[in-house]
């Protein structure tokens, strides 16, 4: 039986009100919010991300990146690692992007066996954990 696309795009939805409601992505959200009303996480996120605009911009100007920049940036990334609300975060993150990977799998199982039955070389999708 043939499947139109949008009959696809209907499950589609389904599945991702499905998602929505799982408790990996309420405690995503939350994990977020938290850190964006954190004034410390906030400003060492940003501080981060200027540094590394910082960076980026002299490498491609030809200056090397010197010893004190890489130590501001690696101490920069420790506090980053040890703040509470980022760790949280972070974990939350891996646990919503863990989800959303099992579904993209599961989705493609069938299409991966499509892809061999037709002579279709399909790549890896990388190391397995068990």
């Amino acid at each position: 039986m043939a499947v139109d696309t949008q009959q696809i795009i209907s499950e589609a939805e389904k599945l991702g009100q499905l998602v929505a409601q799982h408790p990996s992505v309420s405690k995503f959200r939350d994990a977020a919010k938290a850190v964006q009303q954190d004034a410390d996480a906030n400003r060492l996120l940003r501080e981060f991300d200027r540094q590394l605009e910082t960076l980026a911009r002299q490498e491609a100007g030809g200056m090397p990146v010197t010893d004190a920049q890489r130590r501001s940036l690696e101490s920069l990334q420790s506090q980053i690692a040890s703040h509470l609300r980022i760790k949280a975060m972070h974990l939350a993150q891996v646990e919503f992007v863990d989800l959303l990977r099992k579904v993209n799998q599961t989705i493609q199982g069938p299409l991966a066996g499509d892809a061999s039955a037709a002579g279709v070389r399909t790549q890896s999708p990388g190391p397995r954990l068990v």
